[in-house]
C-alpha cells in the first residue's frame, strides 16, 4: 500500500475534465467540490496504454506506481470522473496536514564568518523557503571563498517580466585552483551536477542539496574522502531550478499549494490559486529540448504535465541548459543509436519525488541507450546504497519526454539520472513528507549515493 503524507487540497478543484480513453469517450464534468473537500490518493487498476496517457493528460498521476496499478491525486469528485470514464479505481489514502514552522530569512552569515543555519526561514515543519535557499548559497561562497563560488546562470520567468521573480543561483564546490568553476567545457576537472526542486511541490528534494552542500564544505579536510574528491573534482548544485513555483507552493501557508510547474501564466485559464489538477505554467520536466513533444506530457495548458509551446520554451529551461552546455563538451553523435566515447566525462542527477527510483535513459522507450549498460550499472550503485529500484522509466514508472535527464545524455553524452525520492509504506512517502523525514532517512541514504556520482565523474563509461 502506498503511504503518503500530503495537505488537504485547496479550494478550487477543477471544473472540467474531459479524458479520452481506449477510442473516444465523451466529456466527463467533474463537480467542484467544496472548500473543506478532502484530498485522496486514488489508485487506478491496472489501465491500459491508452488510458495511462488520458491520466497524465488530464490528471494528477503521481510518480508512483504498483506493479500495473497508477496512482492519482485528486478528491471524491475525482474518484467520480475517473470511474464514470470506465478505470477501476479506488481510494488508496486519505492525506492529512502537517505543521508548519516560520522563521524571517535573512543572511545567517555571522561576523567570524561561520553560518548560524538557525537564522535561515523555514516553512511546514522546517523545510527551508526559497529564500532561505539562495541566501544559504551565498552565505556558503561568502564563507567558504577557497571552496565555493557562486553563479548566477539566468532568471526566472516572473523576473523575466519585471515581477518578484528570482535569478537562478547554482554553486560550484571544489579546491579552488586557476581554471576551476569557469563555465568553460575545457576545465580541468570533471565535474558532477545536482539539481533539485524543477517540480516545486517535492520539498525533500532541495533539502538534499542543502545538505550536500553543507557536507561538502564541512568535510572538505577533515574526511578523506570528500578532501580528494574536492581536489580532483567539480560539484555543481542547483537547489532551487524552479524558485517561481516553489514561493506559490510555500504561498499555500498551513496547506501548501501542489503547484508543480513554473509561474507562466500566459497560456490558459486556469485555476488560481492552483490545485493538484489545474495550475498555471510550464512542466520544466517536460519542456527540455531533447525529445520535445512527446509520450508523457500535455499539451493542455493547466495540466500538470503541459509541456509549454514549443521546445525549451521557458527562460529556467533555457538558462539551465545554457549553464550545462557551458559544463559539459557534446561527446554524443546526433543518431539515437550514437554512443559517447568511453573518454566522456561527468556525471548528472535530478531529484523528484516519489516513486523510490534510479532512472536511467531513456525516459520515451524501454530500449536501452547506446551507454546503457554502463548506466544501468552505475544507477544500480547508487540503489545499493539508497535501497530504491534502478531503471527505464517505461519500464518501472512510466514512458515521459523533455526531461532533463534525457536532455543531458541525449545532447551531450552525460551520464545522467533521475532519483525519485520515496518510502513506500511509510508516513515519509509522498511530495510533502514531514520535515523529520530528511534527516532520519533520505539524506543519510543520499549522501553516500551523491559521492558515489561525484566519484564517477572522471569516467562514469569506463
Amino acid at each position: 500500500m502506498i503511504r503518503t503524507r500530503f495537505l488537504v487540497l485547496g479550494a478550487f478543484l477543477v471544473a472540467l475534465i474531459a479524458m479520452v480513453v481506449q477510442g473516444g469517450a465523451t466529456a466527463i464534468a467533474v463537480p467542484t467540490p467544496d472548500s473543506a473537500a478532502q484530498a485522496l490518493v486514488l489508485r487506478v487498476v491496472r489501465p491500459s496504454s491508452p488510458q495511462v496517457a488520458a491520466l497524465t493528460e488530464n490528471y494528477d498521476l503521481l510518480e508512483a506506481r504498483t506493479g500495473d496499478d497508477y496512482f492519482v491525486l485528486g478528491d471524491k469528485s475525482t474518484l467520480k470522473a475517473l470511474r464514470a470514464q470506465g478505470y477501476r479505481a479506488r481510494t488508496e489514502r486519505a492525506l492529512a496536514p502537517l505543521p508548519r514552522a516560520t522563521e524571517p530569512t535573512k543572511s545567517a552569515l555571522r561576523a567570524d564568518g561561520t553560518i548560524n543555519a538557525a537564522e535561515y526561514g523555514t516553512f511546514y515543519g522546517g523545510y527551508h523557503t526559497v529564500d532561505a535557499q539562495m541566501q544559504h548559497l551565498q552565505d556558503v561562497a561568502a564563507a567558504n571563498p577557497t571552496l565555493a563560488t557562486l553563479v548566477d546562470y539566468g532568471d526566472s520567468w516572473r523576473k523575466t517580466r519585471g515581477l518578484s521573480g528570482y535569478d537562478l543561483l547554482a554553486i560550484c564546490i571544489t579546491k579552488l585552483n586557476a581554471g576551476d568553476c569557469a563555465r568553460s567545457t575545457s576545465a580541468p576537472k570533471p565535474r558532477s551536477v545536482v539539481v533539485s526542486a524543477i517540480h516545486a511541490r517535492e520539498l525533500a528534494t532541495a533539502e538534499i542539496s542543502w545538505n550536500w552542500i553543507d557536507y561538502l564544505v564541512a568535510s572538505y579536510g577533515t574526511d578523506p574522502t570528500i578532501t580528494t574528491l574536492l581536489d580532483t573534482t567539480e560539484i555543481w548544485v542547483v537547489p532551487v531550478l524552479n524558485p517561481d513555483g516553489r514561493k506559490i507552493v510555500e504561498g499555500g501557508g498551513n496547506s501548501p499549494y501542489f503547484q508543480r510547474k513554473n509561474a507562466n501564466t500566459n497560456r490558459g485559464s486556469c485555476a488560481n490559486p492552483p490545485t493538484s489538477s489545474n495550475q498555471f505554467g510550464v512542466d520544466l520536466n517536460r519542456n527540455a529540448t531533447f525529445h520535445w513533444g512527446g509520450v508523457g506530457s500535455s499539451s493542455t495548458a493547466c495540466s500538470q504535465t503541459y509541456r509549454g509551446p514549443s521546445a525549451a520554451s521557458e527562460p529556467e529551461t533555457q538558462a539551465a541548459q545554457g549553464l550545462f552546455n557551458s559544463l559539459f563538451a557534446d561527446r554524443r553523435g546526433t543518431a539515437i543509436t550514437d554512443a559517447a566515447p568511453a573518454t566522456t566525462t561527468g556525471t548528472f542527477m535530478t531529484y523528484h519525488s516519489y516513486a523510490g527510483l534510479v532512472l536511467y535513459p531513456w525516459g520515451d522507450r524501454n530500449s536501452l541507450a547506446p551507454n546503457g549498460a554502463k548506466l544501468r550499472a552505475l544507477a544500480q550503485k547508487l540503489t545499493s546504497y539508497n535501497g530504491y529500484t534502478a531503471g527505464q522509466g517505461g519500464n518501472v514508472l512510466y514512458q515521459t519526454t523533455g526531461t532533463t535527464d534525457d536532455d543531458i545524455y541525449g545532447r551531450l553524452g552525460v551520464a545522467a539520472f533521475t532519483t525519485e525520492l520515496g518510502a513506500s509504506g511509510t508516513s515519509c512517502d509522498g511530495f510533502m513528507p514531514a520535515y523529520s523525514c530528511v534527516g532520519s532517512r533520505y539524506w543519510p541514504q543520499e549522501r553516500q549515493a551523491l559521492t558515489a556520482l561525484a566519484q564517477a565523474a572522471a569516467g562514469p563509461y569506463r
